[in-house]
């Protein structure tokens, strides 16, 4: 089937700030392909939101053009199978990838998750982030988010770490707590850290030390269980992963869509790794395909939307804790 792609950039505020221990921003930047058929323009249109990363070399023009460049290949009859090997994993594959998914719920009639052989979707719980700051701010947040599973970003430059999550766990005694240290550690101060995580009553590290300087990991005792995050892409990244990582964050920017990122938590289980679904700060939109990743997951991180000053129409509900599939209106 031939189709037709476009595609548009949009920027999102995001309420206040949203810092991590590579920086700080104030607005999620995404790119959405909508693709429809190329027969009639009229018809069912399937829609994808992807995320651009720095981290990854990746840009709003980057993405872009790399999804521009498919369009001779998408007027010639490429289909979300094809789509697997003629682009690489990432944030334009992944807009992609999701908009075929849409298109194919919205041709069919049918569901998504009912296209995919997989379960009906249920809510879920969520976590909910709190940014990287001093031990007060920070403490403030996770008292005021009065959440019952909370994200941390941990990574400051100063050492201070333990005095954060101390304080964080003063201020939320009752919340299960997850830590993101988004590749901030590093050998030195790495059992340090863990030892003050472990005694906050930490469930899980996620990211510790950078991707490709990771080695550590599989060379002490680790006190809690340590998600992989940025060392972690695609199926074919997991393999260098045993013996370091208990869990597998799975993000479809990093995956390159919905279709890889299902069969990565497959290996993912098969080679004894936990799943934890996770995101970039983006709209609903981008939230929606990942709730199907995520009814599989030991952990969810989809609060993208709860960072925003605002969300697009018809976004996910969220309901304190809870966040529930999307509608058929949004995606899927």
């Amino acid at each position: 089937m031939a189709s037709t792609l476009t595609l548009t950039a949009e920027s999102w505020p995001i309420a206040g700030s949203f810092a991590i221990s590579r920086g700080a921003k104030t607005q999620a930047d995404v790119v959405v392909a909508e693709l429809g058929d190329g027969k009639a323009p009229s018809g069912p249109r399937g829609r994808g939101e992807c995320v651009p990363y720095a981290r990854y070399g990746e840009s709003v023009e980057s993405v872009t053009a790399a999804l521009e460049a498919m369009q001779p290949q998408l007027a010639a009859g490429l289909d979300r199978l094809a789509l697997q090997r003629a682009m690489p994993p990432g944030a334009a594959r992944n807009a992609l990838d999701c908009a075929f998914w849409d298109f194919e719920a919205k041709s069919s009639g049918r569901l998504v998750h009912e296209l995919a052989g997989l379960p009906t979707p249920q809510p879920l719980t969520t976590a909910f982030t709190i940014s990287l700051a001093t031990p007060e701010v920070m403490a403030e947040a996770a008292m005021a988010a009065r959440r019952v599973l909370l994200k941390v970003k941990l990574g400051g430059k100063d050492d201070g770490d333990p005095s954060r999550i101390a304080a964080v766990r003063a201020a939320a005694p009752k919340a299960t707590l997850i830590v993101d240290v988004n590749e901030g550690w590093n050998a030195r101060n790495l059992s340090a850290n863990l030892a003050a995580c472990a005694a906050a009553g930490v469930a899980l590290v996620e990211q510790p030390l950078p991707a490709g300087a990771d080695g550590a990991l599989a060379q002490i005792k680790r006190p809690i269980p340590v998600c992989a995050d940025e060392s972690a892409h695609d199926t074919a990244s997991l393999a260098a992963l045993a013996g370091k990582y208990d869990m597998i964050n799975i993000k479809l920017d990093k995956t390159g869509g919905l279709t890889e990122a299902l069969a990565m938590a497959d290996e993912a289980e098969r080679r004894g790794f936990a799943v934890m679904a996770g995101c970039m700060v983006a709209t609903s939109l981008a939230m929606a395909p990942a709730m199907l990743l995520a009814q599989r997951a030991q952990y969810v991180d989809l609060d993208g939307p709860l960072l925003l000053a605002r969300d697009r129409p018809d976004g996910l509900i969220y309901r304190d804790s809870l966040v529930f599939p999307p509608m058929p209106a949004l995606w899927g």
